[in-house]
């Protein structure tokens, strides 16, 4: 039988060394990506990564710009978080403070069955239903469009904002809403100016994560956006994304050329752009929590 102080100090070191293997992972992870990447610095160098077209199997030029991939990113993380925000958080509200007991023990088993569906189902979806939807509203030549691919992505990153905005609402103390509705305060403006602004911080940490999801998907984006590498801000064309190009490209390009190690460089820069979200996402909190 070890002593007290010396478990304690087992325990610590354990927590210790737990903690530091994720920051260990991720250093091995930059160092692997940086490693593969450094090549194409030399040759054909940084500036070919600037260029405004990506298009690395050519008989003419190949060319490795990284704007398309990024706008097509971009436009689609953006929509899909413009349109997954509202309807997470108001769903949540709503299942932790208005629903009735029954209604709870209905929406909670669906959500949860829509956060497990597999992505690749839910791509059949958006190319078999979704697709032919947006192409016949906005009558395009295709349904292939960044639109379709957002519309995708917020319905997946949905189930998270709701499953972790409902956990914080329902952390609030219940003193705050006694307090409230003793005060002559209605139930719905109990909710919206005392309840969520409680749970705010929580609310943003949902936000985060479901759009940590957006950002990281690949194959609903892969079969339903078009994979068009153009540059591009409109969410009815089609675009083609960093985890797109990765995942389609990578299985059939040669090891150690060029367009290998340009697509070393797409997964920095989608690593760089993880973790610009995730620091913004901190300053946010503790901002926040200041107040």
């Amino acid at each position: 039988m070890l002593p007290g102080p010396v478990k304690d100090k087992l325990i610590k070191y354990c927590f210790l060394g737990a903690a530091s293997t994720s920051i260990l992972i991720v250093l091995l992870i930059f160092g692997f990506l940086g490693k593969e990447a450094v090549p194409f610095l030399q040759e054909p160098g940084l500036g070919k990564l600037l260029d405004s077209r990506w298009a690395p199997v050519s008989f003419v030029q190949e060319r490795f710009g990284l704007l398309p991939l990024v706008t097509g990113s971009l436009v689609v993380t953006m929509v899909a978080t413009l349109i997954a925000i509202p309807f997470g958080v108001c769903g949540a509200i709503y299942i932790a403070e208005i629903a009735a007991p029954w209604e709870r023990e209905i929406f909670k088993p669906f959500i949860e069955l829509l956060a497990g569906i597999p992505s690749v189902v839910i791509g059949f979806f958006g190319l078999i239903v979704l697709g032919p939807i947006i192409k016949e509203i906005f009558g395009l030549s295709s349904g292939l469009t960044a639109l379709t691919g957002a519309l995708l992505l917020a319905l997946m990153s949905i189930p998270t904002i709701i499953t972790i905005s409902e956990d914080a609402i329902k952390s609030v103390p219940q003193s705050y809403k006694e307090a409230s509705l003793a005060m002559g305060a209605t139930r719905m403006q109990t909710i919206i100016k005392v309840i969520v602004p409680a749970a705010l911080s929580g609310i943003i940490a949902a936000v985060m994560l479901g759009m940590g999801r957006v950002i990281g998907e690949t194959m609903a984006v892969l079969m339903c956006t078009g994979n068009a590498p153009i540059v591009t801000l409109s969410p009815v064309e089609p675009v083609y994304t960093m985890t797109a190009v990765i995942a389609s490209e990578m299985g059939e390009v040669a090891f150690g050329s060029e367009h290998y190690g340009a697509l070393f460089w797409v997964g920095l820069v989608l690593l760089f752009a993880t973790f610009i979200i995730n620091y913004i996402a901190q300053k946010v909190l503790h901002t926040y929590q200041q107040r």
